[in-house]
């Protein structure tokens, strides 16, 4: 499989979950929506394993980087999952694209990657100017809406540590076999969770939630942390992190479209001022290199 083709793969399925996310936790409660959807995640790359004859490896290296993408994919999904009661799916995309901000500072921090350089201190300051127009917003929608937002950026923390972690432990494992055993790590996690706060099996579940729920465990959970894992061992850990800036304008599109979802004028205005400031974080280098050799 090609980078480039991987890459895609995860930005389109990344651009739906939000939407999906909300679908599957409306008529069955957030923490069955993603038990479910992690447990038939987890037998399906079982599946996987036994069809490709692929064993999974369990020294000790291989088994520290099961308990770290587990771990963050408990923390990171539990998150969101909970904040998606409360704020529209786009306006998830769109917090979730601060990853690759908090990827590159930990990235610089643990990997001694490049991150702090006068482009990227400028596109840090349009980001937080656009989080602080996207909060603002929240505040007109009221309390459970900041909590929401809230939740995002705790999962965007979660989410950018494991993936760093992963990144410098650099285990030669195959995407499958770091899929599985994040899952593997995972799933008793969620089941617990599921049955110390909740516990009650939904006794009628409407078709688009369990639709919902199948796709999540089929291309959210299975298809896409292969794909996500297998770019994040041959990309670098700050511009994996790229996939965050590409979705959420597909992600708003699709929940308007999808879901009749409206975004306000100064979330919009919040929103577009953040992913500029993305965009010069990631390419900020590369844009005033070019002007200069143009000027010379």
């Amino acid at each position: 499989m090609s980078v480039p083709a991987a890459f895609i793969g995860v930005v389109l399925i990344w651009a739906t979950t939000p939407l999906a996310i909300k679908w599957s936790s409306e008529g069955a409660g957030f923490l069955f929506g993603v038990t479910a959807r992690m447990l038939l995640g987890v037998l399906l790359c079982l599946v996987l394993v036994t069809l490709f004859g692929r064993g999974m490896r369990w020294h000790r290296r291989a088994l520290l980087t099961y308990l770290v993408a587990g771990a963050g994919v408990w923390g990171a999904m539990s998150c969101v999952y909970w904040a998606s009661q409360f704020i529209p799916s786009g306006l998830i995309s769109v917090l979730f694209g601060l990853t690759p901000v908090v990827t590159a500072l930990m990235a610089a921090l643990w990997l001694g990657e490049r991150a702090l350089t006068p482009m990227r201190l400028l596109g840090l300051g349009l980001g937080i100017l656009g989080l602080t127009l996207i909060f603002g917003h929240g505040l007109k929608l009221g309390p459970a809406a900041v909590l929401g937002m809230g939740g995002v950026l705790m999962s965007v923390l979660i989410h950018s540590a494991s993936a760093v972690w992963v990144k410098r432990l650099a285990t030669p494992l195959n995407a499958l076999e770091t899929t599985t055993g994040a899952l593997l790590v995972a799933v008793p996690l969620f089941l617990l969770s599921w049955g110390v706060l909740d516990g009650e099996l939904p006794t009628d579940i409407d078709p688009r939630t369990a639709w919902s729920i199948l796709y999540l465990a089929i291309f959210g959970s299975a298809l896409g942390f292969i794909l996500y894992f297998y770019v994040l061992r041959e990309v670098q850990a700050s511009r994996v992190a790229l996939i965050t800036l590409m979705t959420p304008v597909l992600s708003l599109l699709i929940g308007h479209l999808a879901n009749r979802e409206s975004v306000g004028l100064d979330a919009l205005v919040g929103a577009s001022v953040l992913l500029i400031g993305l965009a010069c974080f990631q390419w900020g280098e590369q844009w005033q290199r070019r002007f200069a050799s143009r000027s010379a």
